[in-house]
């Protein structure tokens, strides 16, 4: 029993078995899709091999292992969870939230200015990740974004960035996206303006130095070019290098400042006390060669940025808003929820809404990828960002902000650049330690000089070299850089990645497992044939088969509802329902038990089908989905519904055949209707009248053998197999929980993309190792160099600065792929 102080806050005990609990969560009643997320979480704990819920009453079977799992620890388990899902908000087709986060957690995505090595984005995180209220926080120096996971406000979040040196702005909104990639236009081009000045006084320095003109003239000469070269066109790196040196951290910078400042101290000393060595033109050179090397990388940064923007320009600025009869023009994130809005010929839409008045076609190709408008009457609901066509419209506001499918789409490609590869761990640990190595690494190098008898001058320009050579930005840039670009080029092909870890993974995919309905067929299945041997007329028959359906997600169920409103038939209540994931469905309107479902289901209900049988037979032969009607307690009708392959699904199937990929459908459907549509696509392997738990115990079985496994599905039933799976693909028409559950979503259900995002992520893969190859070999290489006197400072220098542009280059080529 559980003790009085551990009794559940958040659901009801109706019944418990040493192995088996039986609850009731009053939060979650007549809310299927939560229930389903709950039934997945749990599923995934070894502990719990089996959940049955019934979304009509709220409940849920749960079968557990108390000695791994004791009944406190369950019931613990659950206060913790099902409050925090019952607040997971729906965003509409496509929803980028992740299921759940514990207690109070909460997502902070922000961008970063002032990012300008791998030590600064591994500064910010270590700082933040020392706040007991950060539960993880990540800062990706491409995309110069932080992502923070934890129970800290906003604001303080941004007080601990701006007291390193650096400026958080917030990214909640489009318009706030929008907003920042103008202020990169702006910086980008102070970057060009520093570097050109301080290319312009530099070049009369490095010519007074390189002609040895000894003059006092000349000597004073290259102090006053050099100075407003290091203080006005420096100035960025001193101001970063000082207040990291008051936190006692260090970063590329503060190599800079080092080697900088050394050279233009010593000078000026020299300089005033008459000594005949001047380094002016090394201390000129390195800032205007390092502000041009950041100038030409932040330039190919932007250019990896495109994706991101095209996606923010699809929000107009101003919306027009209706109130008492009159028109006013507002700003977008002036709208609030229930604002009506008119949309006239050729605009785009600025936010999510209903249609209340008018009718027009809307432009879907941003979020479907189809090139043909959509009719659009009232009633319909509307997507911000899509065209209107040639009707004027007036729609009622649904979501603004955060919370529209476009912030949803951006969200979710920020999540993917913003995460990190596994890759990337062993890059982190190299960076945490690079600059004060390289600092130590110069010491020595000075020292030694000093000590095998070489003149001070000589072993002073043989440090600086050291220090500059040194460039911890290849290796900070060589993932994040290649992960924007490829999760960039995968979003304007209609794959949304959720997190860059699933990049990784599926570049070793070896086993795909597709489900059928809505996934490899249509998802837009018709009634072919009906059946009545009961003793109503078909109109009741059907009917009563429709109204039941109405609560149902499924397609086949969508397709009975279909029938009956094509005939004209009109729908009425539902007094009892409950669906039964890869069975059925069972209700009672008005004293009338109906049970809806396929054969596996009637046979484990222990119902006889009598004359249906061969009839039962001649549909599946034909590819049909036979669905039985069950009217109290007799069998009363039968359905043909079919279900056409998608167009390209043939193709899709061909393509993973091609890159040695097995692929397996498993489907809920009868085995006869499931090889008829897997004749058609090529697909040899097939499991049929698969249950939820039954698809999620083949993706466990094909792991356990050491397969990698990717799960394509579109339903609620698959799921628990996409949460399972190595890598989860969502078709992007299923519904919210299946989207939610995987890794990878595919706009408008195109599953020839499924190639596509595993060619992108072998590309990208391969472009990272590449990256990491050139910044591993250029500094293992450099540094030695350097250390031996073999290079002089304004070549190492430029070599620093162009080691970085090279990475940033070489990963702007996946544009191309």
């Amino acid at each position: 029993m559980i003790a009085s102080e551990s009794i559940p806050r958040h659901f009801h005990i109706e019944h418990r078995l040493r192995r088996r609990i039986r609850l009731s969560v009053p939060s979650l009643r007549h809310d299927p899709e939560r229930l389903y997320a709950l039934e997945i979480l749990l599923r995934k704990r070894a502990a719990i091999p089996s959940v049955r819920v019934i979304p009509e009453l709220g409940g849920m079977v749960i079968h557990y292992h108390p000695n791994q799992l004791p009944e406190s620890n369950l019931c613990a388990l659950l206060d913790a969870v099902i409050p925090n899902l019952g607040a997971v908000k729906n965003r509409g087709t496509i929803n980028s939230d992740h299921l759940p986060r514990s207690g109070k957690d909460r997502e902070i995505h922000f961008a970063v200015e002032g990012i300008s090595c791998a030590s600064c984005a591994l500064l910010i995180e270590l700082v933040l990740k020392r706040d007991p209220r950060v539960q993880r926080a990540t800062v990706n120096m491409a995309s110069e974004s932080g992502l923070v996971y934890g129970v800290i406000p906003q604001e303080e979040v941004y007080e601990i960035v701006n007291g390193l040196g650096y400026k958080a702005l917030p990214l909640d909104t489009v318009s706030q996206r929008k907003w920042l990639m103008e202020r990169e236009e702006q910086r980008l081009n102070e970057s060009r303006r520093r570097a050109i000045i301080a290319a312009v006084l530099s070049v009369p320095v490095t010519i007074i130095a390189m002609a040895e003109w000894k003059g006092a003239f000349w000597r004073w000469a290259q102090l006053i070019l050099s100075t407003p070269i290091v203080f006005w066109s420096g100035k960025p790196f001193l101001t970063k290098a000082i207040k990291l040196a008051k936190q006692r951290s260090a970063n590329m910078d503060s190599l800079i400042v080092l080697g900088v400042g050394a050279a233009y101290v010593y000078s000026t000393a020299s300089l005033f006390f008459k000594q005949p060595y001047l380094y002016f033109d090394a201390a000129s050179g390195i800032i205007c060669f390092v502000l041009l090397g950041r100038y030409l990388e932040d330039k190919a940064k932007g250019q990896a940025h495109a994706a991101i923007r095209r996606l923010l320009d699809l929000q107009p600025q101003t919306a027009n808003l209706v109130r008492d009869g009159e028109v006013f023009t507002v700003p977008v994130d002036d709208l609030a929820i229930g604002d009506l809005v008119l949309i006239r010929p050729g605009e785009k839409i600025p936010t999510d809404g209903i249609v209340m008045d008018g009718l027009s076609t809307v432009d879907e190709a941003m979020l479907t990828g189809e090139s043909l408008p959509v009719v659009k009457a009232p009633g319909h609901a509307v997507v911000g960002g899509c065209i209107n066509g040639n009707g004027a419209i007036q729609v009622r506001v649904t979501a603004t902000g955060a919370d529209t499918v476009l912030a949803g789409i951006i969200h979710m490609v920020d999540q993917a650049q913003s995460s990190k590869l596994p890759i990337q761990k062993t890059v982190d640990r190299i960076s945490a330690i690079f600059v004060p190595s390289v600092m130590a690494i110069s010491g020595l190098t000075f020292v030694g000089w000093l000590v095998a008898g070489a003149g001070f001058t000589t072993a002073f320009a043989t440090g600086i070299t050291v220090l500059l050579i040194a460039c911890p930005c290849a290796l900070g840039l060589a993932t994040p850089a290649a992960i924007m670009v490829g999760t960039g080029q995968a979003a304007q092909r209609g794959i949304y990645i959720r997190n860059g870890e699933s990049l990784e993974t599926a570049t070793h995919v070896t086993t795909l497992i597709f489900d059928k309905t809505g996934t490899i067929t249509e998802g837009k299945p018709f009634v072919t044939d009906f059946t009545n041997i009961s003793g109503l007329t078909d109109e009741q028959v059907i009917t009563l088969v429709a109204t039941a359906e109405l609560q149902s997600e499924h397609f086949l169920g969508k397709a009975l509802v279909d029938y009956a409103k094509q005939k004209g038939y009109s729908l009425t209540s539902t007094d009892e329902f409950e669906a039964t994931p890869g069975r059925g469905i069972k209700a009672v309107i008005q004293s009338t038990e109906l049970i809806v479902g396929n054969l596996a289901w009637m046979q484990e209900l222990g119902i006889g089908l009598g004359s249906f049988k061969d009839r039962h037979a001649a549909l599946a032969e034909e590819g049909k989905t036979p669905v039985f009607c069950v009217i109290d307690g007799k069998p009363a009708a039968l359905f043909g519904i079919a279900d056409r392959p998608r167009d390209n699904a043939a193709e899709a199937i061909a393509r993973l055949h091609e890159r040695g990929i097995e692929t397996i459908m498993v489907t809920g459907d009868i085995d006869a209707a499931a090889h008829f549509v897997a004749r058609q696509v090529g697909i040899s392997q097939v499991v049929a009248q698969a249950r939820p738990e039954r698809k999620l115990e083949i993706v466990r079985g094909l792991q356990s053998s050491g397969k990698k496994v990717g799960m394509i599905g579109d339903g609620i039933n698959d799921a628990p197999a996409l949460a399972a799976a190595d890598v989860g693909f969502a078709v992007g028409t299923g519904t919210d929980v299946a989207i939610e559950t995987a890794d990878l979503t595919l706009v408008n259900g195109d599953i020839t993309k499924v190639a596509d995002a595993l060619e992108i992520s072998s590309e990208t893969l391969k472009v990272i190792k590449q990256n990491l190859a050139w910044a591993f070999g250029y500094n293992t290489l450099a540094i030695p160099i350097a250390a031996i006197g073999k290079l002089n400072p304004m070549v190492a220098s430029i070599a620093m600065a162009l080691s970085s542009v090279s990475v940033v280059v070489n990963s702007l080529r996946l544009q191309r792929k």
